[in-house]
């Protein structure tokens, strides 16, 4: 090997890279599109899911909660709020009475306001809530708390 670096070695090492890692992004392309339709969660999209995912971006939910790690945390995590909170048997309830009383107004505790959502609106908050309980997030959040 010459003790030199020409430009044809660099030149070589440039092409042979580039080939390399586009090849490595095609393959990781069509994993993906292979993948995703085992994780596609559609078929559950109720009227339900799609009104309360609509209540959840006009009211800025994701202004003060996280929802699968994405949003702020200034509140808790809501991804599985579903779970933690009762599942199938006592979620709704829960859920129902938390929202109508808010705010808490506990000294030094963060206060979440008032919508002033009807029961409907707060059937269909928490049946998105349900829906997105559902989906395959990695084991997220890392603690049941969230």
């Amino acid at each position: 090997m010459s003790e030199s670096f020409t430009k044809g070695m660099a030149r070589n090492i440039y092409y042979g890279g580039s080939v390399f890692f586009f090849l490595i992004f095609l393959a990781l392309t069509f994993h993906t599109t292979k993948e995703m339709p085992k994780r596609d969660h559609r078929e559950n999209i109720t009227e339900a899911v799609e009104r309360g995912k609509a209540l959840w971006e006009e009211n800025n939910c994701i202004g003060c909660h996280t929802l699968i790690g994405e949003g702020a945390y200034f509140a808790p995590e809501l991804g599985n709020v579903y779970n933690r909170r009762g599942g199938a048997d006592g979620f709704k309830p829960f859920f129902n009475g938390w929202m109508k009383s808010q705010p808490l107004n506990i000294p030094g505790r963060r206060q979440m306001p008032n919508f002033h959502l009807t029961d409907q609106e707060i059937d269909d908050l928490a049946e998105f809530l349900k829906w997105t309980s559902e989906l395959d997030d990695n084991n997220w959040p890392p603690n049941i708390e969230g």
